[in-house]
């Protein structure tokens, strides 16, 4: 694979310098393959998957032993994989394929130590794949990358902590300095980081959010006054419709298969939204329903799929609309004009623009018929209650804030908010993304936080806005953010624009990388450079006052406790909020906050918590509920903190989302065999695809428009916002089921065609699931 980035100006090369090349995955070990996927969901395939995996870390004891106890309060860990709510029956066995891969992933018995530093230079690393760092295995001490001999070399805690501690006090503005949180970190180490970034005096603190679901959180906030969707678990399970939009369940949220297969045996009609038929919109078979394993026994998991092209989302739902507001002329039942009169604002402007959209234009930017849009629209109206979820397929667009927006409208006009079995239902990645904003991470804090904050803790947080993802990795670009520091993730490949990232990584003064692994963002780092290991979240955390738990938030805003069961990795790992106290003494050595005397007993931390966030009162209590507590949700008991204190119905114009000739809409999307940037293998099973990740998905007519053979090398030439371009070069062309004006590839390895520049003036996040591409034979193929 070879990638090329467009100049920004003439006298600039096209082609970035080699060590700019993301190189991501595990080198193919036979020929590429591709085959329609026709079996269920989950299964067999899953169970052989999972097989695999623990024979190849060598935890066929200590992994099945953590399978068994996960997402358990009274016996084990949660999940560090999505953030699909614990199941409300108590059932001890609602895993995932995925959940397993990311336990033993962590759990391995492989070490990357001294001796393995000592071995390999940062230039050599920096050409292994992405595949090959991470499983060499966990970290176990703290690093210094030495410039003279081009190698990391250990460091003590005290001197790390001192390095961070001098840089950080040296700037001259402590908005010089950047905090990243990936959707890993626990609640009690995000409250702790983000006090301390405050407490230094910046609101930068960019995080995971800002790239995924930035969009759901501002639109909701918009229309009803809270940033969360405001269903829970017992709601899926009582919904007599459900939507599923933009987002490949059987890969992201695993666990979601469960309440799919238990609706539609209750006889709930199940819609899902999608360019591509991915596999958790046909069948499953879920895994710990014995007797289904036993007898190949699968369940439907949908009763309608649609297929828009790539961004035609907002325009299906306004069809949706549009056809409730005709219906009810003739059948009143249509819409809830009693629950519309009471609790919203804005309703005659929406009905009045649902009235003057032409269908026919509904038709051209969805992709859809009609027809379709009136069989999703008879769905939704026959049903009493319905839930719409979501995720990054409708998040990552320009207009992304006005689809969430969409989804709302929709919901209002029959009352599905408020009551069981009905609302919006965003679905979140990682396991604790929604726990990290909620406890503080947010670059945009409100008045109302930083006024408890400083009651809670007796500081003078900086009331101005900080920097978000992209407006980071532009400073650090300029040179106007000097120190960066990572809490987990990879922020170099989970990044737009990747040798853009890489660029701004090395101007910074230091990087901080907190992490369980090596990775990419390890060997792309500023000129002075730290690794610093954590305990992961399988692991025994031990104290001054015994072993610790952690909190975490699930999607479904219920926070619970996490416990480690597992022997520290190496006894020289601390723990993410040891860590944070540590950076913190030295950042600030006249702080009052009690950064050891809250490290010796998280409930200590816990009880400031309770003071500082709104909805964790009785906060250390609470969480020892069996599977915790919910976060009060206003929006559910129909309190709308809205200036009108109603739902607030949204009017935006619908974009224009029809490519341009020649040109093809391509959204990028994970493949079976990764979580975030970890790629466990060149497979992606769902999509019937082996030894391949360096592939492009389109329209069989598209590419026979554009001479492209099956399997045939085509080149990606990117254009942005600004008119730059942007290349990969010897790709291969996939033929799949997928509209027609649309293609689909992998990240991080399709990031680089995502210009820095090209983020949603709606919600700032990158736009990645709608780039603008052409696509052709590759030249000399």
């Amino acid at each position: 694979m070879s990638t090329e980035n467009a100049a920004q100006e003439p006298q600039e090369s096209r082609q970035p310098p080699e060590s700019l090349e993301p190189r991501v995955g595990p080198a193919p070990d036979a020929a590429p393959q591709v085959r329609p996927y026709h079996h269920p969901a989950a299964g067999w395939g899953a169970a052989k998957s999972v097989t695999r995996v623990l024979v190849e870390e060598r935890e066929l004891v200590d992994g099945p032993r953590a399978i068994m106890r996960m997402n358990h309060e009274n016996g084990g860990f949660d999940c560090p994989g999505c953030a699909w709510p614990d199941d409300t029956k108590g059932l001890r066995l609602d895993i995932c394929e995925n959940g397993i891969k990311h336990v033993t992933w962590e759990m391995t018995r492989k070490r990357v130590d001294r001796a393995f530093f000592a071995a390999h230079s940062v230039t050599e690393l920096a050409g292994w794949s992405d595949y090959d760092l991470e499983n060499q295995g966990r970290l176990t001490e703290p690093m210094a990358y030495d410039p003279e001999s081009d190698h990391y070399v250990p460091i003590s805690w005290k001197e790390a902590f001192e390095v961070v501690g001098a840089a950080l006090r040296g700037l001259d503005d402590p908005n010089r300095a950047s905090f990243y949180t990936s959707g890993r970190l626990g609640n009690e180490a995000t409250f702790l980081y983000q006090l301390m970034a405050r407490e230094l005096g910046t609101n930068n603190l960019p995080d995971c959010s800002n790239m995924c679901h930035e969009a759901s959180g501002r639109a909701l906030q918009a229309a009803l006054g809270t940033g969360k969707g405001t269903v829970d678990l017992k709601d899926w399970e009582s919904a007599d419709a459900l939507f599923i939009l933009g987002v490949n369940a059987a890969s992201n949220a695993p666990r979601m298969l469960t309440a799919l297969a238990e609706a539609e045996r209750r006889g709930a009609q199940i819609v899902h939204v999608n360019p591509l038929v991915e596999a958790a919109a046909t069948r499953t078979i879920v895994p710990h329903e014995f007797l289904d394993m036993a007898l190949f026994t699968s369940t439907r998991t949908s009763t309608l799929n649609l297929q828009p092209r790539i961004g035609g989302d907002m325009a299906l739902l306004r069809g949706m609309a549009k056809a409730v507001l005709e219906q009810s002329a003739s059948d009143p039942k249509a819409l809830d004009a009693t629950f519309v009169e009471r609790h919203t604002a804005g309703f005659e402007e929406y009905r009045a623009l649902c009235a003057a959209t032409p269908w026919e234009e509904l038709e051209r930017q969805s992709g859809l018929s009609r027809a379709d849009i009136l069989r999703a629209a008879r769905v939704y109206t026959e049903a009493d209650r319905s839930i719409v979820s979501w995720c990054l397929g409708l998040t990552q667009h320009e207009h992304g804030v006005d689809t969430v927006r969409e989804i709302v409208n929709l919901l209002l006009l029959r009352g599905n908010i408020g009551r069981e079995g009905a609302g919006p239902s965003p679905v979140r990645g990682h396991s604790n993304v929604q726990g990290n904003r909620t406890c503080g991470i947010d670059h945009r804090p409100t008045e109302a936080f930083l006024d408890r904050l400083a009651d809670a803790c007796g500081i003078d947080p900086p009331r101005e806005h900080g920097l978000d993802t992209v407006r980071t990795i532009q400073a650090m670009r300029d040179g106007e953010v000097k120190v960066f520091v990572a809490m987990g993730g990879n922020f170099a490949l989970a990044a737009p624009d990747t040798p853009a990232t890489y660029a701004a990584l090395r101007s910074c003064d230091l990087t901080v990388q907190v992490s369980t692994k090596l990775n990419r963002s390890h060997v792309v780092h500023g000129r002075a450079a730290l690794i610093l290991p954590c305990l992961g979240r399988t692991e025994k955390d031990h104290q001054r006052k015994g072993v610790q738990r952690t909190s975490v938030e699930d999607s479904m805003s219920m926070v619970h406790l996490s416990l480690g069961m597992k022997r520290p990795a190496s006894p020289h790992l601390l723990s993410e909020p040891a860590i944070v106290a540590g950076m913190a003494r030295a950042a600030l050595p006249d702080s009052e906050t009690p950064w050891d005397w809250y490290i010796e007993d998280y409930d200590r931390i816990r009880d400031t918590m309770a003071v500082a966030l709104d909805g964790f009162e009785d906060f250390n209590r609470r969480v020892r509920l069996p599977l915790g507590f919910r976060i009060k949700q206003p929006a559910r008991e129909l309190v709308f903190l809205t200036p009108s204190g109603r739902a607030e119905f949204s009017t935006a114009a619908l974009p224009d989302v029809v490519p341009e000739p020649g040109t093809l809409a391509l959204g990028t999307m994970r493949s079976h065999d990764q979580w975030n940037t970890t790629i466990y293998s060149d497979d992606d099973r769902y999509r019937g695809v082996k030894n391949l990740r360096t592939l492009v998905f389109m329209n069989r007519a598209d590419m026979r428009e554009r001479g492209i053979a099956d399997m045939g090398a085509v080149d990606i030439t990117s254009t942005a916002k600004d008119g730059s371009q942007r290349y990969l070069k010897g790709y291969t062309a996939v033929p799949y089921d997928i509209p027609r004006g649309c293609a689909a590839g992998y990240m991080p390895e399709m990031n680089v065609l995502c210009a820095l520049g090209d983020y949603s003036t709606q919600s700032d996040q990158p736009i990645m699931k709608h780039v603008k591409a052409t696509i052709v034979p590759a030249a000399g193929g």
